[in-house]
């Protein structure tokens, strides 16, 4: 599992950064990031919350 964020959509909440912090963090500039890699085994489910929950739905998964 891989995902990542429209930073066209981004409004800089930061709830994915809250769910799934081993996965996503913010630039300097205050909007959210995916790391590139594969989702790390086990924290599927928190990407996954963060996906559902992202207030402007920015993230997605990618194959």
């Amino acid at each position: 599992m891989k995902v990542t964020v429209d930073e066209d959509r981004c409004a800089g909440h930061g709830m994915c950064l809250t769910l799934c912090p081993e996965v996503f963090e913010m630039t300097d500039d205050g909007w959210a990031v995916a790391d590139p890699g594969d989702v790390p085994v086990g924290l599927e489910d928190a990407a996954r919350d963060a996906i559902q929950n992202c207030p402007e739905q920015a993230i997605r998964e990618i194959d």
